[in-house]
């Protein structure tokens, strides 16, 4: 489990034969078989080196995610996987994306503020609400606006300046987790909004 607070935004030094990562403050206690969460993807670190990790990527998580995108020299959220009595100062966070996102806008405010705009596919908008969290490349925000299949979040300079942001542009793909718990509340309460449609039909 992560909190998308990322910690530090590795380098991709190399897409085949898998990815590798360079890095260095989360190979500081970073084993063989170890999960790292990469743009908010749960990979399996492998390979490492003194300054950096490999990591297998499967078809399903190329067709999903925005990892596919990447190239030599691509900018990536780094985090490793929260440990039993830290502070979850973000929000629970799997690193299983749910899909991709595209970036329709990236506004400067005042004081070092942004402004950041995803179009989410529709079918992930019932997951999402004003003040709702959300996890877009890994990193935990809160839901600011929401118009139709556009949210956006609220940047402060602090996640601006550690993150991979600052490289994001128009048009880019990212990747999109929504809340977990709200997709466990939809789960446990469809079988009742099912047979409360089910009597309605029989009136």
């Amino acid at each position: 489990m992560f909190t998308g607070i990322v910690e530090e935004v590795g380098r991709v030094v190399a897409t085949t034969p898998r990815l590798r990562v360079a890095c260095e403050r989360i190979l500081q206690d970073t084993v063989e078989g170890s999960s790292v969460a990469v743009n908010g993807v749960c990979l399996t670190a492998v390979r490492l080196e003194t300054e950096s990790f490999g990591a297998d990527v499967s078809p399903e998580t190329l067709e999903r995610t925005n990892l596919g995108d990447l190239g030599v020299g691509s900018a990536v959220n780094l985090e490793r996987p929260v440990t039993a009595g830290e502070r979850l100062s973000g929000h629970i966070v799997q690193g299983h994306v749910d899909s991709t996102g595209e970036v329709v806008g990236l506004d400067a405010l005042a004081d070092g503020n942004w402004w950041w705009r995803v179009r989410v596919p529709r079918e992930f908008g019932r997951y999402m609400i004003y003040k709702g969290s959300i996890a877009l490349d890994g990193i935990s925000l809160t839901i600011a606006a929401l118009e139709g299949d556009v949210v956006s979040v609220a940047i402060i300079p602090h996640t601006y300046e550690v993150t991979n942001l600052r490289e994001r542009t128009v048009g880019d793909r990212v990747n999109v987790e929504v809340d977990l718990i709200a997709k466990y509340v939809e789960k446990l309460v469809a079988p009742f909004a099912e047979a409360r449609g089910a009597e309605s039909s029989l009136l």
